[in-house]
């Protein structure tokens, strides 16, 4: 019960809980009522870096969601360029998450990351279709054991403004592992082939957990 109220936070949420405590004593020797809108605040920063554990399905059959959020869309559309898959089609599922969801993003499958490709770009509104081709962004090409290629991309928002990566290429994953996380407003899309999605547009999704898709 108290791990649910009082879950275990990102690493990268250390100093800015910090910070936000430090400002919140400051402001409350300045005046009562701007010390609570700062520890209002805190609790906030608190919840936002919470990274809770998540039991995943473990079967290669399904992807999950690889992040906390709302489902925008589900179409069929090219892969990214990035990748040079621009003239291979793939289901492509995007999640939103605002700044109350939390932000660890996880990987849909189990598998071997074979490609990692970082892309510097603007910071406008996450939930934009367009935000896929023109935000920051950071794609990871892995390789399930049936030997098809599923994209995950993270994508910076437009409070965002960095793009954290916890893994490397080459590295194997379990399906539901943690492959980093993005700081404040941001979406990931996922590009899959040879499965048929399971969640439809408004959908909650929970990353680790949620099936988004099925063989």
């Amino acid at each position: 019960m108290l791990e649910k109220i009082f879950p275990k936070i990102h690493s990268e949420g250390y100093r800015f809980l910090l910070i936000s405590i430090v400002a919140t004593i400051i402001l409350y020797f300045i005046h009562g009522f701007l010390g609570f809108v700062g520890f209002v605040l805190s609790i906030w920063v608190y919840y936002f870096f919470r990274d809770p554990d998540r039991v995943s399905i473990d079967d290669d059959n399904y992807l999950t969601s690889p992040a906390d959020g709302e489902v925008l869309q589900v179409i069929e559309t090219n892969g990214p360029k990035e990748l040079e898959l621009e003239n291979k089609k793939f289901t492509k599922i995007s999640i939103f998450m605002n700044v109350f969801d939390c932000h660890v993003n996880r990987t849909p499958c189990s598998g071997k990351i074979s490609q990692i490709v970082y892309k510097p770009g603007k910071f406008i509104n996450a939930s934009l279709d367009k935000a896929s081709e023109e935000n920051e962004r950071n794609y990871f090409k892995i390789q399930n054991s049936s030997g098809d290629d599923i994209i995950a991309v993270q994508i910076a928002g437009l409070i965002a403004r960095r793009i954290v990566n916890e893994t490397h290429e080459g590295q194997e994953l379990k399906q539901g592992e943690r492959i980093g996380m993005i700081r404040f407003g941001s979406r990931v899309d996922v590009y899959f082939e040879n499965y048929t999605p399971l969640v439809k547009v408004n959908q909650k999704t929970i990353a680790g957990e949620t099936l988004l898709a099925k063989k």
